[in-house]
């Protein structure tokens, strides 16, 4: 029977000394309710959280019967940009905000998930972009976690 992750606990807020375990997912993958995944240890395990929950890097996992499995973020491919200044990263900005590209927002650079229409869209605008596999983790909608209740 698999184990079951039933509470989440934001990086710094849960016991590190009680880790049992990592989960490495992609972006598409960190943002759920329940929903069966395998540990880096090659166990299967449920997620099973009251709502679903926006997992970032280091966040904790508690199982129902003890122990916290440690959320990493997934080396994924990404198209990094960067603008001539700070107007023109923010005029790239607006057109990826414009397409409702996920995006993250780094020092002095853009991160969107690699693809050629947005890259030709970019360096066409003058952006110099890079293609990279790193962790993504774009920004969360103004009104992620929002209860309309």
């Amino acid at each position: 029977m698999a184990r079951r992750l039933v509470e989440h606990a934001p990086s710094g807020e849960w016991p590190r000394d009680d880790e049992v375990g990592t989960l490495t997912l992609p972006y598409d993958d960190r943002h759920r309710r329940r929903v069966r995944l395998t540990t880096d240890q090659g166990d299967e395990v449920l997620l099973d959280l009251p709502r679903a929950v926006a997992l970032e890097e280091d966040d904790g996992l508690m199982c129902e019967l003890g122990g916290w499995f440690r959320v990493i973020a997934a080396a994924e491919p990404v198209l990094e940009v960067e603008g001539k200044d700070a107007t023109h990263l923010a005029r790239l900005a607006w057109h990826l905000g414009n397409r409702h590209t996920p995006t993250e927002i780094r020092p002095n650079v853009l991160r969107v998930r690699q693809d050629h229409v947005l890259e030709a869209m970019l360096n066409g605008l003058g952006g110099a972009t890079r293609r990279l596999v790193v962790p993504f983790s774009p920004e969360r909608g103004a009104y992620h976690g929002h209860d309309h209740g």
